[in-house]
């Protein structure tokens, strides 16, 4: 299976083959902060099944717990397409909502619920990680 990501505006984009190795959500403050939103969802790939295309701005942001991520994002409009996971060179994570397809996997994984706001309810077989 094929499935692009792109940003606002579509001048960066990301072609993806194949499934996800992990789809997660997660509830830390700095992703609320990254996304606007209340938690991030994002969909793990390995590196080899995407392709990305356009130019992209980047972004470094230290971890909690380990080296952190580089983002990249659209410099027009703002938009993150996919980030490097520093600690797992092998993947490319890229948001879910970049491929705005309401039929994408439900998360597998919710990390920092401690910071999860109270209204949210992740699915209730994912693995809960406080």
């Amino acid at each position: 299976m094929i499935r692009m990501a792109c940003c606002s505006c579509g001048q960066l984009s990301a072609r993806v083959i194949g499934e996800p190795v992990r789809v997660s959500v997660c509830h830390c403050l700095a992703c609320q902060r990254r996304t606007g939103g209340p938690f991030a969802q994002q969909a793990r790939f390995r590196r080899e099944n995407v392709t990305v295309t356009g130019e992209s701005n980047e972004f470094v942001r230290v971890g909690d717990d380990g080296p952190g991520a580089r983002f990249h994002f659209c410099g027009t409009c703002g938009s993150t397409v996919y980030y490097e996971i520093l600690a797992l060179s092998e993947y490319l994570a890229i948001p879910v909502g970049a491929f705005a397809d309401p039929d994408f996997f439900p998360p597998t994984v919710s990390v920092y619920e401690s910071r999860m706001h109270k209204w949210v309810v992740p699915p209730p077989d994912a693995e809960h990680i406080p």
